[in-house]
């Protein structure tokens, strides 16, 4: 009986926060959609549209450190469901945007929410479960991200073209607030309500960051560092430019579309392949082959140039880059103690999003001074080996491991 408990304990777990999970996905999603139709309607130029993604960066580098150590302060549940009214709400404002001033202003809180409800959502479900599954359920929660990109392909598929962009806007904010309601019953963490009861002075914000340099976790936080910066850089560069790029290659803008959602699809086996795997080989080994995967995919398809290049080289970035991303959340949390496994989590996150500010900028200024896409996509390619050097000289591996107390 206790086991079928805790079984449906941890569905529903995995479920609710899967669909705040999906939605994060969904905006950021759309996102990059809605930045090539953005070029059409308002005439803007390629740097214009790398500020849309950067300053939706931005927010997301100043949400994951806030939110993550709030979250060490007050409790995963209640930032997790603060950091979805923030997107939810912001998301659906910017559906009025009629200035790109003010798109980007609501971009910013847009960010700021998704930046912390991520790391704050992989900490309370890698808290939550046992060691032995613990890799497989994290990464089926990060598969739930895979939904909100094809929601969103679909939606600028088949909604954008006939209804326009602010609709696709609105209908990417709607369902987060039921993700809220989902949420009302959702107990907290058992780590941090043990932590809570235990009789310790709590540190406070500055202590928690100079624990993180601290002897035993130093070499933890430059390896993770390093790592979300890489990976976050050459994702944001990638993903929030895919449609776009795929014009740039010269492919119309509805052709880009039904192609994104192809590649998109090749998603959900990266994160299946994942599941099944982290557990059982390591979360290095597993990391280390996704990422370099996600390289040599990224190469291949700068240079692509027929639409089977394209549509190959594009399903295979899509599996081998969220595979990793799968393994990368997993991973990170299992680095620190209870005291500090938010805030742990949430500044590597924070740091990472500086090359989800610099990432999207780049392709936007190099593309401006006409650097071809070729040359654009081998520099995303190197970062993601640097990324794979952090994790073979630095990183340890964790699996099956209990997390720290």
């Amino acid at each position: 009986m206790a086991a079928a408990e805790l079984r449906i304990s941890r569905n529903k777990l995995l479920t609710i926060a899967g669909l705040g999970w999906m939605f994060d996905a969904l905006d950021v999603g759309l996102l990059s959609f809605i930045m090539a139709a953005l070029k059409h309607d308002w005439g803007l130029s390629t740097t214009e549209m790398g500020w849309i993604a950067g300053v939706n960066s931005i927010g997301m580098a100043l949400g994951a450190l806030m939110f993550g150590m709030l979250a060490d302060r007050i409790g995963r549940k209640k930032v997790f469901i603060l950091t979805l009214l923030t997107f939810s709400i912001a998301s659906g404002l910017s559906a009025a945007s009629t200035t790109l001033a003010m798109l980007l202003f609501l971009r910013f809180f847009v960010g700021l929410g998704l930046g912390g409800e991520l790391p704050v959502a992989s900490t309370l479900v890698s808290e939550s479960v046992q060691a032995h599954e613990r890799g497989k359920v994290v990464v089926l929660l990060e598969s739930f991200w895979a939904l909100g990109w094809i929601l969103a392909a679909l939606i600028a598929f088949f909604v954008i073209p006939d209804y326009g962009w602010r609709v696709a806007l609105l209908l990417g904010a709607l369902p987060a607030f039921y993700a809220v309601y989902l949420r009302r019953n959702l107990p907290d963490s058992p780590r941090f309500i043990s932590l809570q009861t235990a009789v310790q002075k709590k540190p406070g914000f500055l202590e928690k960051l100079a624990l993180l340099f601290s002897r035993p976790y130093r070499r933890a936080t430059v390896m993770l560092w390093v790592l979300w910066f890489c990976v976050v850089f050459s994702y944001y560069g990638m993903f929030l430019w895919l449609p776009s790029v795929v014009v740039l290659k010269g492919f119309d803008l509805m052709k880009s579309f039904g192609y994104v959602l192809i590649m998109t699809l090749a998603q959900l086996p990266g994160y299946f392949t994942v599941a099944w795997l982290i557990d059982r080989v390591g979360r290095k080994m597993v990391l280390i082959t996704y990422l370099l995967g996600t390289a040599l995919s990224a190469y291949f398809f700068g240079n692509a140039e027929s639409v089977a290049e394209l549509l190959t080289a594009g399903m295979l970035l899509s599996f081998f880059n969220l595979g990793a991303w799968g393994a990368l959340y997993v991973y990170t949390p299992e680095q620190y103690p209870d005291a500090i496994r938010a805030t742990g989590a949430g500044a590597a996150a924070s740091v990472g999003r500086i090359g989800g500010i610099l990432g999207p900028l780049m392709v936007g200024y190099l593309v401006a001074a006409q650097i071809s896409i070729e040359t654009v996509f081998v520099i995303f390619c190197s970062t993601i080996v640097v990324g794979v050097a952090a994790v073979a000289v630095l990183g340890k591996e964790t699996q099956r491991t209990e997390l720290k107390g």
